[in-house]
């Protein structure tokens, strides 16, 4: 405690030391523009004079101001209303008066009119940089806030004293980057939860002894469609079926699903309640905020499937903006660290182009400005949130912070880059662990991701084409002439001549298939790749695609970049293609997985249950993957993926308090987003929160 003190103090005297220099400053340039206003003899001074004779004014009127400016609010109590503009003005000038007659100097002179005009521009520019300087301090932040919710809080009805539940949402971080960060001393919020080394002051108490662990760290696995479409539908509706991706082709209505756009999230989450009968996690007295989806919540803000809807103010997914930003001290302070944050990115894109740093994806245009709202307008408002539900004492609360997911996809999951990002995060942490002090209600903070990230170059980095592009030269179409000029442009088009038995490829020509047909839809999600013929209605078998473009499966099963390949087979169901004329059925991945060997245990089943999804692409390919440095390589510009299977992608974590059950036995595995539905179903019944409706399905009840 000694050492938050003098924290405190330390903090507290930087900034009277700010707002001194900038008042002093202030003095001078009005000094300068002001005819009636002099901080200098008539026979003039040097420069050091005038410059000791502001700043000792400007810190005698500081120190008058604070000893007797709340005395004459006091007194202002007692005037008139309509005189109390005028009486400010002149008391504020005449404490000025006062502080240049008290300097020592004695060489300072000011008209009395004047005094009012100076006196007026310093207090304004004193407050704003006090102002500026104190939303940047944690403590001021929060105790901002709960000034705030404890007058909402004491409209509402009582409270009840049964512990509530926040589930914090650290977009994209993995398990072994979450245990890196750990071990690293870069989150000493989550290492103090789990008993690890304590932070610098006040993490040990008397004895010297370390910390007992509050919460325990288990790690899942996710689908194969390792992102947060997939997952956190899962986790807050209970049922993702029929997500194979982030974004995909639907043969019958010829529209593309992507996560993150507000219709198709409002249509995911409508197809999730209708498949489980259930609102979802949040449906009694929940709060969902800065999510895809809603959970079934109540109240929700920042929410992307609420986005479209356009009739009910009270479902307006920016309404939680609105509302953060209406102080004008959050909009100070949001806007001082979204500044800080462009300008930290073009340092550090900056800085990774000058020294070559490989991989590396460009980071230009409008991209710092993303990053910028990502890691701190998106952060601010949903730990803002976050704190007025817990001290308005809400049963559950689910909120999402995507800063780590932004950051790394551009920096790469490991770096300085990233570092900072989580240690960030884990004074949000920190901060929400504060609020929970001081809430109405206990509160049990469970902490977790949606997915990891997996870190290598591009497929177009390393090849010189895109998976598109493969998959045109594959079927014999165009592709663009860079693309052609490829190692594996140049193999793809022998590979289709040689199954069209066109062994010489006649006057540099390009075959195009016999018909009108429309061409393939390519899609990518991360490094999973997703093949659809748009004009087949139904999901096309391997020998109808051998039938129609003979060389595309060979090509792309080859390709040194591609890790396997799955198509639905008319004699066997479903096969994975590898390389060398590998195809495995599905029935027998487990006693031969083949390609899939290398993607590690729980790959064969995540392969068959998309297999089953009606929307399951003609082609799903999943790029090549290194077992022994984790790396893939992303269809997408990102040299920190996910999306398919193979590293870190698939690992997140979940860490959950003591008091709660453990997720699983020792000898079970955490698999998949529906079953960290149960799991957490099963918590909040335990903290007798949202009870689960009538019409669950059995095993979500046995859990």
């Amino acid at each position: 405690m000694r050492g938050v003190r003098w924290r405190r103090a330390a903090s507290q005297i930087g900034r009277s030391i700010a707002v001194w220099g900038v008042s002093t400053l202030t003095m001078l340039v009005l000094a300068g523009i002001l005819p009636d206003f002099r901080l200098q003899s008539p026979d003039g001074d040097s420069a050091t004079t005038i410059a000791r004779t502001a700043a000792v004014g400007a810190g005698v009127f500081g120190l008058l101001s604070a000893l007797f400016w709340p005395l004459l609010v006091r007194l202002l109590l007692l005037v008139p209303a309509l005189v109390i503009g005028l009486l400010v003005f002149f008391l504020n000038g005449s404490l000025l008066l006062l502080a240049l007659r008290l300097n020592p100097s004695g060489q300072s002179e000011v008209a009395p009119e004047t005094a009012v005009i100076v006196a007026a521009v310093m207090s304004a520019v004193a407050s704003a940089t006090g102002g500026a300087l104190a939303v940047r301090d944690d403590d001021a932040y929060r105790r901002r806030l709960y000034r705030l919710a404890d007058r909402r809080r004491r409209r509402g009805p009582a409270c009840p004293t049964t512990p509530g539940t926040v589930f914090l949402q650290l977009d994209g971080v993995g398990h072994d980057v979450l245990s890196l960060a750990v071990r690293k001393g870069l989150m000493p919020t989550v290492a103090r939860w789990l008993g690890g080394p304590p932070e610098p002051e006040g993490g040990q108490d008397r004895a010297g002894e370390v910390p007992r662990p509050s919460h325990r760290l288990t790690s899942w696995r996710t689908d194969w469609s390792s992102q947060t479409g997939a997952s956190q539908l899962g986790i807050l509706h209970g049922s993702n079926h029929d997500v194979p991706a982030f974004r995909w082709y639907e043969k019958d209505t010829g529209e593309v699903m992507v996560c993150n756009r507000p219709t198709s999230a409002a249509e995911l989450q409508r197809r999730a309640v209708e498949h489980t009968g259930d609102g979802g996690l949040l449906s009694a007295d929940g709060a969902s905020r800065g999510n895809l989806f809603s959970g079934g919540a109540d109240e929700q803000a920042l929410v992307l499937s609420i986005a479209a809807r356009r009739r009910s103010r009270e479902t307006r997914s920016r309404a939680g903006y609105f509302a953060y930003f209406s102080d004008p001290a959050n909009a100070v302070r949001t806007a001082l660290s979204f500044v800080a944050e462009v300008v930290r990115e073009i340092f550090q894109s900056t800085r990774a182009r000058l020294r070559r740093e490989r991989p590396r994806v460009g980071r230009g245009g409008l991209y710092p400005f993303v990053r910028a709202f990502a890691t701190v307008v998106e952060r601010d408002v949903v730990v803002a949130a976050v704190t007025g539900d817990m001290l308005a004492g809400r049963t559950a609360v689910y909120a999402d912070l995507v800063a780590y997911d932004e950051v790394a996809h551009h920096s790469g999951p490991l770096g300085r880059d990233t570092e900072q990002v989580l240690g960030r995060l884990d004074r949000a942490l920190s901060l929400l662990e504060n609020v929970a002090e001081h809430a109405p209600r206990p509160y049990r903070i469970v902490v977790l991701s949606d997915h990891g990230q997996s870190p290598g170059e591009t497929f177009r980095t390393r090849y010189g084409l895109t998976l598109g592009d493969l998959v045109r030269a594959g079927c014999g179409l165009p592709v663009p002439r860079r693309a052609e000029r490829t190692h594996s442009g140049a193999e793809a088009r022998a590979a289709v001549r040689a199954a069209l038995r066109r062994p010489v490829e006649e006057g540099g020509g390009r075959h195009r298939p016999s018909g009108r047909r429309s061409e393939p839809v390519v899609l990518a999600s991360g490094n999973l790749g997703l093949i659809s013929f748009p004009d087949v209605p139904h999901r096309m078998s391997r020998e109808e695609i051998d039938a129609r473009h003979p060389g595309l499966l060979t090509t792309l099963a080859n390709h040194p970049g591609i890790g396997f390949l799955l198509v639905r087979s008319e004699d066997h169901g479903g096969v994975v293609l590898g390389a060398h004329g590998a195809e495995i059925p599905l029935d027998r991945l487990d006693r031969t997985p083949g390609p899939l060997a290398a993607f590690g245990p729980g790959a064969a089943d995540a392969v068959r249950r998309t297999h089953s999804f009606p929307h399951t692409a003609d082609i799903m390919v999943n790029s090549f993957h290194d077992p022994a440095d984790g790396e893939v390589l992303a269809f997408e510009e990102q040299i920190g993926s996910h999306g398919g299977l193979g590293g870190a992608q698939s690992r997140p974590f979940l860490l959950s308090p003591l008091a709660l059950s453990a997720p699983v036995e020792d000898h079970e595995e955490l698999a998949g987003a529906e079953h960290v539905h149960r799991v957490l179903r099963r918590w909040l019944r335990e903290s007798d929160g949202p009870q689960i409706p009538l019409g669950t399905a059995p095993e979500e009840r046995a859990a």
